[in-house]
C-alpha cells in the first residue's frame, strides 16, 4: 500500500541551516494532510478543539499542544475541527535528520534525545508540564538572532523535552510500519511471529511456545516490555494494519476486519471505537476529507 496521494510539503528549510524557525498567528488551520522528510517540533496555543492527525491517531487538543514528527512517511496535520478560536498561535521549529551525528547519539549524555528522536518516528506529544517548562525557551528561540547559540538554544530544547516523563508516542507501529529497534532479540521474535499470523486466531499459549516460555512469563514479559498485555498488543497490531487499510484501499470494513483477524464486524467496531475514538466508517471519512489529490 503506496501514499502516493499524500501531499508531500517542501520545507523552507535548506541544507545550509540547522533549523528553521517559524512563527505565525492564525485563524484557522488550513494545510492538508502531509509527510516531509525534516524532523518538526510544532507548538500550537490557543486552539482547542482543533483535531491533530498523527498517522493513525485522530485525538482533540486542548489549548496547549507540542508535538515532535520524525518520519518522511508519517502523515501528520492538523485541522479546525470544534475549534472556534480566531488567535491561534502556532511555533513550528524544522531540522534536518541528521542534525545528530550518530557518533553523538551513541553517547551516554545524548541517550534520552536518541530515544526521543527514535520515537518520533511514530510521533510523540509531550505532557502540559513540560510544555509549560520550554515555552519561553521556544519564544526567545523564535525572537533572538539564528546564529550559533540559538543552535545550542534548540538543543537544550529537545534535551528537556527528551527527559519528559509523561509524553506518549501517538501513531501505532503496523500503521507506520515501523519496527521498534530497541527490543531484544525475544520480543523482536513475537512482533515478527505476530505480523505473521494476525489474520489467525493467535492463543497465547501459541505465542509463549514460539518463544519456549510458559504462558504467566510470556504475559509479564509482554506487559514489561510494551506496557501492554497480550491481548491489547494484538489488538492494536491490528487496528494498526485495518487503519492502514482504510486509508489506502477501497476495500469495504467489512473485509478489513476479517482480513485483519477479527472475529466479527461488530467486534470489529467496537474495539476500533474503543481505542480510536471513531468508528471505522467515521474515521475512513475523516481521513478522505483531509487528503488531497496530487
Amino acid at each position: 500500500m503506496q501514499m502516493s496521494n499524500v501531499f508531500r510539503e517542501v520545507t523552507p528549510l535548506s541544507t545550509e541551516d540547522c533549523f528553521v524557525i517559524i512563527n505565525r498567528t492564525k485563524s484557522e488551520f488550513t494545510y492538508p494532510v502531509h509527510v516531509h522528510p525534516e524532523y518538526e517540533l510544532n507548538f500550537i496555543e490557543n486552539a482547542k478543539g482543533a483535531q491533530r492527525i498523527v498517522g493513525d491517531s485522530i485525538e482533540e487538543i486542548d489549548d496547549l499542544e507540542l508535538c515532535l514528527i520524525g518520519n518522511p512517511s508519517l502523515e501528520h496535520a492538523w485541522m479546525n475541527y470544534h475549534c472556534e478560536s480566531k488567535e491561534i498561535h502556532e511555533i513550528t521549529i524544522q531540522f534536518h535528520k541528521d542534525l545528530f551525528l550518530e557518533s553523538l547519539l551513541n553517547k551516554k549524555q545524548f541517550h534520552t534525545v536518541a530515544v526521543m528522536l527514535e520515537n518520533a518516528k511514530k510521533g510523540m506529544l509531550f505532557s502540559r508540564q513540560v510544555i509549560n517548562s520550554v515555552k519561553d525557551r521556544l519564544d526567545q528561540l523564535n525572537k533572538g538572532q539564528n546564529g550559533f547559540y540559538s543552535v545550542l538554544d534548540l538543543l537544550t530544547i529537545l534535551y528537556e523535552l527528551s527527559m519528559d516523563q509523561n509524553s506518549r508516542i501517538l501513531c501505532s507501529s503496523t500503521f507506520n510500519k515501523q519496527d521498534d529497534s530497541s527490543e531484544s532479540r525475544r520480543i523482536q521474535k513475537v512482533i515478527t511471529y505476530l505480523n505473521s499470523n494476525y489474520q489467525n486466531e493467535i492463543r497465547l499459549l501459541d505465542v509463549a511456545n514460539h518463544v519456549n516460555m510458559s504462558e504467566v512469563s510470556f504475559s509479564r514479559f509482554m506487559k514489561k516490555r510494551t506496557g501492554k498485555n497480550y491481548i491489547e498488543y494484538l489488538n492494536d497490531l491490528r487496528l494498526g494494519i485495518a487503519s492502514r487499510h482504510l486509508v489506502d484501499s477501497s476495500k469495504t470494513i467489512s473485509e478489513i476486519s476479517y482480513e485483519c483477524g477479527f472475529n466479527n464486524l461488530s467486534n470489529f467496531n467496537r474495539i476500533f471505537k474503543k481505542r480510536k475514538g471513531f468508528t471505522p466508517k467515521e474515521f475512513r471519512e475523516n481521513y478522505s476529507k483531509m487528503r488531497i489529490m496530487i
